[in-house]
């Protein structure tokens, strides 16, 4: 039985050491200054020291780039992905990340590192200094809740999109305030055909480099706003395997506006949005990554495609992912077993989030997402607090 964190303000549960690195500490300087002039160089005052930091930072990251791309520019060019790799779908807070992080037990399998989703243009060469001399700067947990953070756990490879420069909504944590930016990347309707071009183009290159990184390995993929993009995914990997996790949207929908309190919190360079404008924010998200991922859906061949209930993975994760190996046909399962057994020996202390929910907001939630909370299971009553 998992036990419940109860949580009551929008502030992280954990605290985030101010010498601690933000995601933009990691962009090139080019991404860095556009993000600013994007946003008008409206950097709050509490948040200069940020800003000045990754602005004195980031010339670092083009040297390092520079560097990488001398020494393995053409090895990451000539990368063949031999494997397709396989991505782990569904909304913010459905547990992908504890998914994530209990696949990779396989030594067969391989993930961005969010030293690598950092670090997304030099790696390479930069990775054994920073993780070796560097794993104070990152605290124990993570902000929002009790997940270890560290530099070599799985991380989303949406944030190397994104200090690689593609487009993608992830730039809003920056200035909460401004309007939210590339959401078109959470359904990809309606895209500049050069700025898609480039989000391919970012993607490819990202998972040709973690295979210069990881030889022989499948890469096991996690990003929330990849579950609206099944046509690209499989533009670019026809033989891709997805796993897609549901949650009950009464839970997703407290938690997620938790989740980017928080991000805002840790890595903005400016306040919070009002609170409307946030939950108005995670209505539309969810809304257009679930309308394109059912439209989409059926684009996915036979075999390639397991839906599970983030309930029943934490009910019994071991027979949960006996079945991802046997119906994606990821090979001998009894293999990973044991080690899969000593990896949630970690998770067997870790508290949940709870979060008080009232009648009214319960009935606005189904209603906007009736959908979502018809075709996964989720429309009985719950009781005042959705867990």
């Amino acid at each position: 039985m998992i036990k419940e964190l109860a949580e009551r303000s929008p502030k992280p549960i954990n605290r985030y050491p101010g010498y601690s690195p933000r995601f933009w500490h990691g962009m090139r300087t080019l991404q860095w200054w556009r993000l600013l002039a994007n946003n008008g160089f409206r950097v709050a005052p509490s948040r200069l020291h940020i800003a000045i930091g990754v602005s004195i930072f980031s010339p670092f990251n083009d040297l390092l780039a520079t560097l990488q791309a001398l020494l393995f520019g053409k090895k990451i060019a000539e990368a063949k992905v031999t494997q397709d790799p396989i991505f782990i779908l569904g909304h913010w807070r459905s547990g992908t990340t504890l998914l994530h992080e209990l696949m990779v037990v396989d030594p067969r399998f391989a993930s961005p590192s969010t030293y690598q989703c950092f670090a997304a243009s030099h790696f390479l060469v930069s990775e054994w200094a920073f993780v070796r001399f560097g794993n104070f700067l990152i605290p124990k947990k993570r902000p929002m809740d009790e997940m270890e953070a560290g530099w070599m756990l799985p991380q989303e490879d949406e944030f190397a999109l994104m200090n690689l420069g593609a487009p993608t909504p992830y730039l809003r944590i920056a200035f909460p305030h401004s309007p939210p930016p590339a959401v078109e990347f959470l359904d990809m309707k309606a895209i500049d055909p050069v700025a898609l071009q480039s989000w391919r183009d970012k993607l490819s290159w990202f998972i040709r480099a973690l295979t210069v990184r990881h030889p022989h390995k499948r890469l096991i993929m996690k990003s929330p706003p990849h579950t609206g993009r099944i046509d690209e995914l499989l533009r670019l990997y026809p033989k891709a395997k997805f796993v897609h996790l549901s949650r009950d949207p009464r839970k997703l929908f407290y938690s997620t506006v938790r989740l980017w309190n928080s991000l805002d919190e840790v890595q903005g360079l400016r306040l919070h949005a009002p609170t409307e404008e946030l939950h108005e924010y995670v209505w539309n998200c969810f809304t257009r990554m679930y309308e394109a991922f059912e439209a989409k859906r059926d684009l996915i061949p036979a075999g390639q495609l397991i839906e599970m209930r983030y309930e029943d993975l934490v009910a019994d994760p071991i027979q949960s992912i006996q079945e991802i190996y046997q119906q994606l046909e990821l090979g001998d399962f009894d293999a990973v077993k044991k080690l899969l057994n000593q990896r949630l020996v970690n998770h067997s202390s870790y508290l949940p989030n709870s979060h008080a929910i009232d009648a009214e907001t319960e009935e606005k939630i189904l209603k906007r997402w009736h959908g979502y909370a018809e075709k996964y299971g989720y429309l009985k009553p719950t009781s005042s607090v959705a867990k």
